[in-house]
């Protein structure tokens, strides 16, 4: 298979030191606008990759993104926002970069070089055919990513993959691949703009899609959501009022009492 990486393709913009910062703008806005489009293309095998991570879940799997760098800090973040989000166990979705915590804020040089790493990184956590686990690699060659999911299809382990090129070493070993091509960044190879963009956006599929498929939105509500801030607290005294019709006093009431929109609705529901 040919592979090339239009995410190290040159700019097509040149002379950036040389613009104003509205064209700059105007630019870097031209070349995001175009990856919503590109994810577009990617929804069939989104909707393939999503509906395994639904049945690994139900059956007492878990999901796991690994990556490095930008990717790896990325799935950082959509893992940490769904317990909050949606009211599950922090061990249920898991986030992994190489180089470890230390690497969510400064680069850990080489790190994602390791091939043997990924895999030893996922043992820790008792890695296991019940679960799933996604590489996130922008370039798709990234060795640390690539080295985990193949330890993991050797182990009969599902994987799915998130990368920005096309026909790249990563897709090969992802059972369920996930291709968002966005072509070259406007500061070029600098995947944290584009295609950085394009992963939090199939990241906030996979997670919410996921999350609602199993009953965790009601309507399109978060009622598992955790009460950890007065601005929560207060939308969920908002949708207990909206949903049951009753008055603010009593709703935060219930909220405080059951300490979640779910269980404040079935209290009310049966009379408690």
């Amino acid at each position: 298979m040919d592979f090339t990486k239009t995410t190290e393709q040159d700019s097509h913009y040149d002379h950036l030191e040389k613009k104003s910062i509205s064209n700059l703008l105007k630019a870097i806005n031209n070349e995001d606008e175009t990856v919503p489009k590109a994810v577009k293309k990617a929804i069939p095998e989104l909707e393939n990759l999503i509906t395994k991570v639904v049945g690994q879940l139900k059956s007492g799997g878990r999901l796991f993104y690994i990556g490095a760098g930008t990717s790896g800090r990325l799935g950082i973040l959509d893992a940490s926002e769904c317990s909050p989000t949606f009211g599950v166990p922090h061990g249920l979705v898991v986030g992994l970069i190489a180089g470890g915590d230390t690497a969510f804020r400064k680069a850990v040089e080489f790190a994602e070089d390791d091939l043997k790493q990924g895999w030893k990184d996922l043992e820790n956590y008792n890695i296991n055919p019940k679960d799933i686990v996604i590489g996130i690699a922008a370039s798709g060659t990234t060795p640390y990513v690539i080295g985990a999911l193949k330890a993991c299809q050797m182990q009969e382990i599902p994987t799915g993959c998130i990368t920005c090129n096309a026909k790249s070493p990563l897709t090969k070993v992802s059972d369920y691949p996930i291709e968002v091509v966005v072509g070259p960044e406007v500061v070029t190879g600098s995947s944290r703009m584009k295609a950085g963009t394009a992963q939090k956006l199939v990241l906030n599929m996979i997670t919410t899609t996921t999350m609602i498929q199993l009953g965790h939105v009601k309507g399109n509500k978060m009622v598992d959501m955790q009460l950890s801030n007065d601005k929560l607290l207060i939308r969920g005294t908002k949708m207990l009022m909206n949903e049951l019709q009753i008055k603010e006093v009593q709703a935060k009431a219930l909220l405080l009492k059951h300490q979640s929109v779910r269980a404040a609705i079935n209290a009310y529901e049966n009379g408690n």
